[in-house]
């Protein structure tokens, strides 16, 4: 069985520790790394909102993508990330 790795990661300005399997942890952080872009160039469109508005933003963004692309491989990965970081979120709270 493998091993679940705690590791930090950061969507917008919030910091939550999650727990991954260390084969998944690059797929996570590149995808953060999307996030996170695509959050600073809504910022630069879309100036005075608050962080939530552009997390939704992107997140909206990155669904419609998923969709509009077909690729299963790429939705799968989409879905599993926002899976664990919803997950990470809920358990945050």
């Amino acid at each position: 069985m493998s091993e679940l790795i705690p590791i930090n990661i950061v969507i917008g300005d919030r910091t939550y520790r999650i727990k991954t399997l260390a084969k998944d942890e690059e797929m996570i952080r590149r995808t953060l790394k999307t996030i996170n872009d695509k959050i600073i160039e809504f910022k630069t469109q879309f100036g005075g909102k608050d962080m939530q508005d552009y997390i939704a933003m992107v997140m909206i963004w990155y669904a419609t993508l998923a969709n509009t692309d077909s690729n299963p491989i790429l939705e799968k990965e989409v879905t599993d990330a926002l899976l664990k970081m919803e997950l990470a979120i809920d358990k945050a709270l």
